[in-house]
């Protein structure tokens, strides 16, 4: 079950391309695992061989990278949940983008990874500054919907339906969520016909 997201403060990668693909993201040499961790090892391996890739720079490692600011149409291709998997065990709590493709971003947010859907006036300007200032923090409350660049004195909301935020506050996975209801089941349950299938 993901923790519960409320406010994700820390500084950001730049990864300044567009229509970067979930078999980028991890490529498919990757998916012979079996477990659910360990993808970020893989995450951009292929980008990760080249030493100036963006990953690769000293200036945007530590504990406290937190935020992927990426080009627009973030995550299309395949539907492979691999690749939020990567991104979270690599350690990013939230990615930043005009546009997400809609699976990945559904992906994304089953596991508490937070897909900031901006304007891309305003990804560019977040691009800049954290290309200009590797130290730049940026913070992004799930809580408010906002994402905040206090460097560029930016404040800006975020879209974030009901549904999503709830789940994402209060760290519910699917199950959790079925979990919610298991009363209303068992009693369902309890007054089915005796002949009939049950969940056990």
């Amino acid at each position: 079950m993901p923790d519960p997201v409320e406010q994700i403060v820390g500084r950001a990668v730049p990864l300044n391309r567009s229509d970067v693909d979930t078999d980028q993201i991890i490529p498919s040499d990757w998916l012979k695992r079996v477990e659910r961790t360990g993808f970020g090892a893989g995450l951009f391996s292929e980008w990760r061989e080249s030493s100036d890739f963006v990953l690769n720079r000293p200036e945007y490692q530590g504990d406290d990278v937190r935020v992927l600011v990426a080009g627009p149409n973030f995550g299309t291709g395949s539907s492979r949940e691999h690749a939020p998997w990567a991104l979270e065990d690599y350690g990013f709590e939230a990615i930043i983008s005009a546009r997400f493709a809609d699976i990945f971003r559904n992906n994304c947010l089953k596991i508490g990874l937070v897909p900031v859907e901006l304007p891309q006036g305003v990804v560019d300007r977040i691009m800049a500054a954290v290309e200009d200032d590797p130290q730049v923090e940026i913070v992004v409350d799930v809580v408010d919907r906002r994402v905040a660049v206090p460097a560029l004195d930016l404040d800006e909301p975020f879209a974030l339906d009901d549904f999503h935020h709830h789940r994402l506050v209060n760290g519910l996975d699917d199950i959790a969520l079925t979990l919610q209801q298991a009363d209303e089941i068992a009693a369902y349950e309890t007054g089915r016909a005796a002949w009939l299938p049950v969940v056990t």
